[in-house]
Formats: C-alpha cells, sequence, structure tokens
C-alpha cells in the first residue's frame, strides 16, 4: 500500500516505522525542512517539503495512488483542512486527528468520518487495562467491513431502537447510560444522553454519521428557537 502522512509528529513517525518495516510505501509531507533532513537518515521513505493543506503539494504525493491520507500534526483546524483537500483531490481514505473533542461534530457534518481522539483512546485503553480488558484483543475481532459507531441520544432520537429504522445491515448493539453498561434490543427504551453502539457494515457509515449528526444539530436548533 502507499499512505501519505501530512507532519512528521511522533505519531506519523511511529506510524510510518511500522509500516516501513511491513513493507509499504511512504511518503511524508512536511513544512520543517530541518525535521525533514533529521529524519531521512533513519526513515526509509519518501518526504515532501510543504504545506499539506495545500492542493499542489498534495496533487504531488499521488492521490491517484495512495490507499491512506493521514493527517496527523497537532493542530486540529490545519488537519481538518487537509482531509478536506485530500478528500476532494481523490485520496479514497483519509484519517485525521482531532485533539479537541468540540471538533469532532464538525468533522461529521463534513462527513471526515475517520477520526482519531488521542487523549481519549489512550484513557479508555488505560481505564480498561485497570479492569482487566484487552482492548486490542477486542479490536482484532471488527474484521472485514464492519465498523462501529457510537451516536448520543437527543430528543430527536429518543424512544426504541426500533424507531430508529436502521438498515438491515446495522444493529444497536449495546448502550451506556450514567456510565452504566446495557445489553440493548429491539424494544429497548433510549433515552436522551444515552450513549448507543451500532455496529454496522461500511457502506451504511457516512449515511449513519450524516443523519445522527444532523439529529443533534436539529436538536441544537430546537433549544435556541424556544
Amino acid at each position: 500500500m502507499r499512505i501519505v502522512f501530512v507532519g512528521a509528529g511522533d505519531l506519523s513517525v511511529e506510524t510510518a516505522t511500522l509500516l516501513i518495516a511491513r513493507k509499504h510505501e511512504i511518503v511524508i509531507i512536511e513544512s520543517d525542512e530541518e525535521k525533514i533532513e533529521d529524519l531521512s537518515d533513519s526513515l526509509d521513505c519518501s518526504f515532501l517539503h510543504g504545506d499539506g493543506s495545500k492542493p499542489q503539494i498534495l496533487t504531488e504525493a499521488g492521490p491517484e495512488h495512495a490507499d491512506f491520507l493521514f493527517c496527523l500534526t497537532e493542530n486540529d483546524q490545519y488537519n481538518i483542512i487537509a482531509a478536506l483537500v485530500g478528500r476532494s483531490l481523490g485520496y479514497s481514505r483519509v484519517v485525521i486527528q482531532i485533539h479537541d473533542a468540540d471538533y469532532l461534530n464538525i468533522c461529521q457534518e463534513l462527513g471526515l468520518e475517520h477520526t482519531i481522539t488521542p487523549s481519549k483512546t489512550i484513557s479508555r485503553y488505560l481505564a480498561d487495562m485497570v479492569a482487566g480488558i484487552d482492548v486490542l484483543e477486542l479490536s482484532s475481532l471488527i474484521k472485514g467491513e464492519a465498523r462501529c459507531m457510537m451516536i448520543e441520544i437527543d430528543k430527536q432520537t429518543k424512544g426504541k431502537v426500533a424507531d430508529l429504522q436502521l438498515p438491515d445491515e446495522a444493529r444497536v448493539i449495546c448502550l451506556y447510560r450514567n456510565e452504566q453498561f446495557m445489553l440493548a434490543d429491539s424494544d429497548t427504551s433510549l433515552q436522551v444522553k444515552d450513549e448507543a453502539l451500532i455496529l454496522t457494515h461500511s457502506k451504511h457509515l457516512s449515511e449513519l454519521t450524516k443523519r445522527f449528526s444532523k439529529s443533534g444539530s436539529d436538536s441544537d436548533n430546537d433549544e435556541k428557537n424556544h
């Protein structure tokens, strides 16, 4: 595979190192020429010097040949712009790093469905470790086209699980209410602020993300209007 990284921070470098060892082709876009010089001796990959949010630079990295575009700088706004430009240029899969959770809903509204939030991921991993749960083992069970997404129930989506009218290849498998885990079936009642975990085929992920992020926005607008 060919993977393009925007930003040569620690996460990019560590991920690139693992992927290089697995024989993938790596391109790193970095605006700091000195950093490129420092890394070029230790990383067997290609480097592009420039602004990774610029169409010219992302085009030079070869979107038609890339399998992934990782936008992993420390600047959330920059990552969002780079991801949007990359998607418009034809990168098949764009992954974006977000530090400030306030941007997550914006990413969903923009259709940037593949987001990672390091602080949340690591904190949950550590908490699960204390509880004796092997998260890495669990993640390996989600294979092929299966995907998971979490939605927060609001005034528009409260009611029975069946009322959500999910696609045939999507199910609410559990929910969290006041941080308490609960199994769910079609008759389970969903309350405002519940978090519902949906297991779905990847082809429905974009549709579901747009639908439920829109529901949240409509709910916010209703509250403002009142």
